[in-house]
């Protein structure tokens, strides 16, 4: 019997090798410092990965901006050059003198002119002219800059242009200049005796990219290419930037980005400083260190554990194994902690449900960005503009030139409102005057096809919808609703009630035509896709996606055809969400 006894605990011994506790100590105190070096050096390289890619994200951005810059700066100079060389009223003004009819004629055309060129490329820049023989400087367009300063920019361009060698320094280039402790960027375009000149603060040149998070102490500044800044270094705090070099400033990392203008001896200087990383780093840290501190506390309490309660129960263990009814060995089975198998089985479930979420969200994504995409492409159509240019062609063959005139202000209108568009909502009123546009441009192409009235309501005006929501539905009216046969009627109103205590925007759209076609009108009541296989009705599905993210499914559009013929949309637009 013994024997047997002996030979079973052979073989159970052989088949699950035990070891001391000490040794799981010592696993559990190596396992614990590699883990506390493999994060260390994980959140080193994850910190640097991350300022990499952030230094890289605001390069690109800083880019962007700087060919933007390059870009109005190169067609702002052209349009100086190209207005002294053609433009009439400067020549009247540089004949006749400046107390004239003549003169006040013309400088009041230039100011006009130049003042929509502020309109389009922004308020801080400012234009001058200078007349050589009249020895007359004076602004063209509303100016930004102080008095105190503006007498000290005309002294000093004055100058300029008297001194030959100053002079070249600024012909038809941007250069920085000293005013009263404040840095403009001049460009000065000459035509023998009479000057444009073209300005802007160095402040306001690079006020977009402040608006860049560069940390609590990042700042954005304008240098020359001695790297003397022309610009207040203005931190994301608020606060004044001084490179004092001292201590704190040395501890504290920090990424500089520089990027130069062309055709210009400046350039911007950005730069960046991510105290968050060094206190993330420090954060986790401490938390290994935590990590650590508990795993030899509990190493320690195991020990205590061990001698004075395993070693009880390990003797005690051993002598009951002896004894049961039939005087045999008894048989102990290795137990499972019931806890921990329900607690996995219910994170197995969690995992799953958090991957069938993600999935969801993934996918919902993915729609969303599709809608956005469908979004842009449906705003530059080049069959409607190439139309258009068809259209003027055919005028311009049989001398309609009032209709020329109109023809083109109204597709420069059109797609002046399309590419300056570019957000999720705007005023009902300037849809409208678009819509109205875009009617007009379509009236000159289907002559005495159809004709259009729109009706608003003052108190609605102020309302704001998403862009090209109305001109979808009017492009479907006059697509499918227009004939030669008879003259169509296209009618919009707008109305702005009170429905089930919720303020609405209601928007009705009717036109006489032919109406919806009875499977699209069942499809569309019905909230199932329309058929887009062949390019068409992609406009409708995009639309009622749109009014589907952007107001949260509290949007509705009824679809319906008139008893008197034709068809009718209704828009129930509820009062925008707080967050979009």
């Amino acid at each position: 019997m013994q024997k047997f006894y002996n030979d079973s605990m052979t073989k159970k011994t052989a088949e699950h090798k035990t070891y001391p506790i000490r040794h799981y100590i010592k696993v559990m105190m190596l396992v614990s410092f590699t883990v506390l070096i493999l994060d260390l050096a994980i959140s080193i390289a994850s910190i640097s990965i991350v300022k990499q890619q952030s230094t890289r994200n605001l390069q690109d951005t800083a880019a962007l901006y700087i060919n933007r810059i390059n870009h109005d700066f190169a067609y702002i100079n052209h349009y100086m050059g190209w207005t002294l060389g053609n433009d009439e009223s400067l020549l009247a003004m540089n004949t006749y003198g400046v107390n004239s009819i003549e003169f006040l004629k013309a400088n009041d055309n230039l100011h006009k002119r130049f003042t929509e060129l502020q309109k389009n490329y922004g308020h801080e820049y400012n234009f001058f002219y200078y007349l050589k023989n009249e020895n007359y400087f004076l602004n063209c367009a509303p100016i930004s800059v102080t008095y105190t300063d503006y007498r000290m920019l005309k002294t000093k361009i004055i100058s300029y242009i008297n001194d030959k060698e100053m002079y070249e320094k600024f012909y038809s280039k941007w250069t920085p200049i000293l005013v009263n402790n404040h840095y403009y960027v001049i460009n000065i375009v000459p035509y023998y005796n009479r000057y444009l000149i073209g300005l802007i603060s160095a402040d306001n040149l690079i006020r977009p990219l402040r608006q860049i998070n560069l940390g609590a102490n990042g700042y954005v500044s304008l240098v020359d290419e001695n790297e003397q800044p022309l610009s207040s270094p203005i931190s994301n705090s608020g606060k004044l930037v001084t490179e004092d070099g001292g201590f704190s400033n040395l501890l504290q990392s920090r990424t500089t980005i520089n990027s130069a203008f062309s055709d210009t001896n400046f350039s911007t200087k950005m730069v960046i400083k991510y105290g968050i990383f060094e206190k993330i780093m420090i954060a986790q840290l401490l938390i290994m260190l935590l990590f650590f501190i508990v795993t030899s506390t509990l190493c320690i309490v195991l020990l205590f554990f061990k001698k004075r309660v395993l070693g009880p129960i390990q003797s005690f263990s051993e002598n009951l194994a002896f004894i049961n009814e039939a005087g045999q060995p008894a048989d102990f089975k290795s137990s499972e902690i019931i806890e921990l198998e329900q607690a996995n089985t219910q994170f197995k479930d969690l995992v799953e449900q958090i991957k069938t979420f993600k999935i969801a969200m993934y996918e919902q994504e993915l729609e969303k960005q599709r809608i956005q995409l469908d979004y842009m492409k449906l705003q530059i159509k080049p069959h409607f503009f190439l139309n258009c240019l068809t259209s003027i062609y055919s005028m311009a063959q049989i001398e309609m030139y009032k209709e020329i005139e109109n023809m083109t202000l109204s597709t420069s209108k059109y797609f002046r409102y399309i590419f300056q568009n570019g957000e999720n909502f705007v005023r009902l009123e300037d849809e409208i005057e678009h819509v109205r546009t875009y009617l007009e441009i379509q009236k000159q192409r289907y002559q005495d096809a159809f004709i259009y009235n729109i009706e608003q309501e003052d108190q609605a005006s102020c309302v704001e919808i998403p862009p090209l929501v109305l001109q979808t539905f009017i492009e479907n009216s006059i697509k499918y609703a227009i004939s030669r046969e008879h003259e169509v009627e296209i009618k919009l109103t707008v109305r702005r009630l009170r429905i089930e205590e919720e303020d609405m925007l209601v928007i009705q759209l009717t036109d006489t035509g032919p109406g919806f076609p009875p499977q699209v009108l069942e499809k569309l009541n019905l909230g199932e896709p329309l058929d887009q296989s062949k390019g068409t009705q992609i406009g409708i599905m995009n639309t009622l996606k749109r009014l589907e993210y952007l107001y949260l499914k509290r949007a509705t559009i009824t679809f319906s055809n008139l008893e008197s013929g034709g068809a009718s949309v209704i828009l129930f637009l509820p009062e925008l969400p707080k967050k979009i």
